[in-house]
């Protein structure tokens, strides 16, 4: 049973050919947590099919959202998922939104690599899969290759092996470290 713990909100956006892992363990890590958080297609249906041909329904569509009810943006990687995200201008007019007015933006996988696209990255630093190290070292981002990395409203990741740190990354942005090791220790993430 979901218990809320914050009234901040979040929503994680789901498009064709991403990876469902990177979206539905955060998904999975917020509702543990009591942070509400509703799942978003980009599709004109609440119907997704992942890189791994999983279909699976979210919880509205793109064009129902009003973006004002929202906390924080969470963008899952895999392809062709990452560039299915980065074609959808609704939500790439938030993304930029979002970080301008200082609100956050979390990012897996191959999905910081919309945020270097975008100039959000530039001067920060950020993580992200392999094959995305060039694109954000030409963006400006200071390259990590730590499994998270919190840099002021943005939070990255690197890839599906990191979604339970990346997902306690923002289970503590919104309930504190305390908060997010019992959630990581109730899931014997830390054993």
């Amino acid at each position: 049973m979901f218990e809320k713990k914050t009234d901040l909100k979040t929503a994680v956006f789901f498009a064709d050919g991403c990876e469902e892992i990177e979206g539905l363990t955060v998904v999975d890590l917020l509702y543990r947590a009591g942070i509400p958080c509703t799942k978003v297609s980009i599709n004109a249906e609440p119907e997704v099919t992942s890189s791994h041909e999983i279909t699976f329904r979210t919880d509205t569509t793109i064009d129902k959202l009003d973006f004002d009810e929202y906390d924080m943006l969470i963008l899952p990687g895999g392809v062709p998922g990452t560039p299915n995200l980065r074609a959808c201008a609704p939500l790439m007019e938030q993304v930029i939104a979002f970080h301008k007015a200082g609100k956050q933006v979390a990012a897996i996988c191959a999905a910081p690599g919309i945020l270097a696209e975008l100039g959000l990255l530039n001067g920060i630093p950020a993580t992200c899969n392999p094959t995305r190290d060039e694109l954000l070292k030409e963006s400006g981002a200071l390259l990590s290759h730590d499994n998270v990395v919190v840099s002021g409203n943005i939070i990255t990741s690197r890839a599906m092996g990191t979604a339970i740190p990346f997902g306690l990354a923002i289970v503590e942005h919104y309930l504190g470290g305390e908060a997010a090791r019992a959630l990581g220790e109730n899931v014997l993430y830390y054993t």
